[in-house]
């Protein structure tokens, strides 16, 4: 009887749960009207199935073509990390067993990539495996931090404690990089149109000026000249230009990838911005502080959570301060004096780390300093939108209303000469 339930136990195990899938049929209903669409299911005859209990006459089920380009929905981003971290909290927290919880969320998963990520997982998890060395076995999606956490929460039995907080963190670190993409894209998306208007004005509408100034047999005005001469280059150089701004692109992010002393330069040069930089700045300390919050109130010793705020860091200069605190500190230093030994981190930070270990809530004090610089990037980069709104539509109206300025000078003075 024992070998028999070990056996059934070891069979359900290995059970792996079906994909669904997307069929496109085309029916036949009672009154002989033909109808097409989409329905989802494991199978093109459990499709038919569920298509002939509807009282259809089914005349084709197939599986729905791929898009021709690229693989469909199935990069899985970080903020669907958040989101699968969020619901297993709440699975767990409502007592369903872990198994069953992957197999709800993978459910209610819009996301197919998604979808496909935990059902690995869950088939790994229901094998034996624990939940920690599942996730390892997905290092694009489950970084060294997610995993230490989870393993963490294993071994101290509050595995729904710690998903819960891995989503409050992944959570608002996914917000704040947010922020950050949108106070550095905004005005390089502007910059970049105002160039391709630029660019596209020279090539196809300047030469049409160019043509009729021909038969004026009288000089141009010097501006309407330079102009035109930036209209000849561009017309004969474009391609190269084209071609040559890609290829800085790509080696800058290779040289980036591929040089230490680089990487550390740009990032360097990045804190020195203005506006910009201090965003920059007031970022790295919030997240130095939620991911050292979190990672302390997880029960994780104060040595091993330095080494995953160094690699959640987000820059080469302090990521090398961080791994200096985590030595200071592995040799009995209080984490407040080797934070200010570094002369990188602000006073603020300083005195919530100092209180923080003299009141014994060191993980308390850190997250009441993270949210105050979150808030701080909030407001900075809500400034930096609306000081950057008026600067980029004078640099607009400068660009466009200068080329037709140019174009119309001439004309404008064989009206006074008539």
């Amino acid at each position: 009887m024992a070998t028999t339930t070990a056996t059934k136990q070891k069979a359900k195990a290995k059970t792996k749960v079906s994909v669904s899938e997307t069929f496109l049929y085309k029916v036949k209903d009672r009154k002989g009207n033909i109808s097409k669409g989409e329905a989802s299911g494991s199978s093109a005859a459990i499709v038919r199935a569920q298509l002939q209990k509807q009282g259809y006459f089914v005349q084709n089920v197939r599986k729905k073509p791929k898009p021709l380009f690229g693989s469909g929905n199935k990069k899985v981003a970080p903020s669907d990390i958040a989101v699968f971290a969020r619901q297993m909290a709440t699975m767990m927290k409502a007592g369903v067993p872990l198994v069953q919880s992957f197999d709800i969320v993978a459910g209610g998963a819009d996301h197919k990539g998604l979808e496909e990520l935990i059902i690995k997982i869950r088939d790994d998890v229901a094998s034996g495996t624990g939940f920690a060395p599942a996730l390892r076995n997905h290092p694009r999606h489950f970084d060294d931090l997610f995993c230490n956490l989870v393993e963490a929460g294993e071994q101290s039995g509050a595995l729904e404690t710690m998903l819960a907080r891995i989503a409050t963190y992944k959570e608002k670190t996914e917000a704040l990089k947010s922020k950050i993409k949108k106070a550095l894209t905004y005005p390089i998306a502007v910059v970049i149109v105002a160039l391709v208007v630029t660019a596209i004005l020279l090539i196809k509408v300047v030469p049409q000026f160019a043509e009729t100034f021909s038969s004026f047999g009288a000089d141009l005005p010097a501006f309407t000249l330079f102009v035109l001469g930036l209209s000849e280059l561009a017309q004969t150089y474009w391609l190269y230009g084209l071609a040559g701004a890609i290829g800085l692109f790509f080696a800058f992010k290779e040289l980036k990838l591929r040089s230490p002393k680089f990487a550390y330069a740009v990032d360097r040069y990045m804190l020195k911005m203005p506006i910009v930089g201090d965003i920059l700045y007031q970022s790295i300390m919030a997240r130095f502080a939620r991911t050292l919050s979190t990672t302390f109130a997880a029960g994780v010793p104060l040595i091993d959570a330095l080494t995953s705020v160094a690699g959640a860091a987000g820059n080469l200069l302090y990521r090398d301060a961080i791994l200096r605190v985590r030595e200071e500190v592995s040799t009995g230093v209080q984490l407040n004096m080797s934070i200010r030994n570094q002369n990188m981190f602000p006073s603020l930070l300083i005195q919530m780390a100092s209180i923080g270990e003299e009141s014994g809530a060191l993980d308390d004090m850190l997250d009441k300093a993270a949210s105050y610089y979150e808030e701080e990037v909030d407001n900075k980069v809500d400034s930096l939108s609306s000081l950057l709104e008026p600067m980029i539509m004078s640099v607009l109206g400068v660009l466009v209303g200068g080329l037709m300025i140019a174009m119309y000078l001439p004309i404008f003075q064989i009206g006074q000469v008539i």
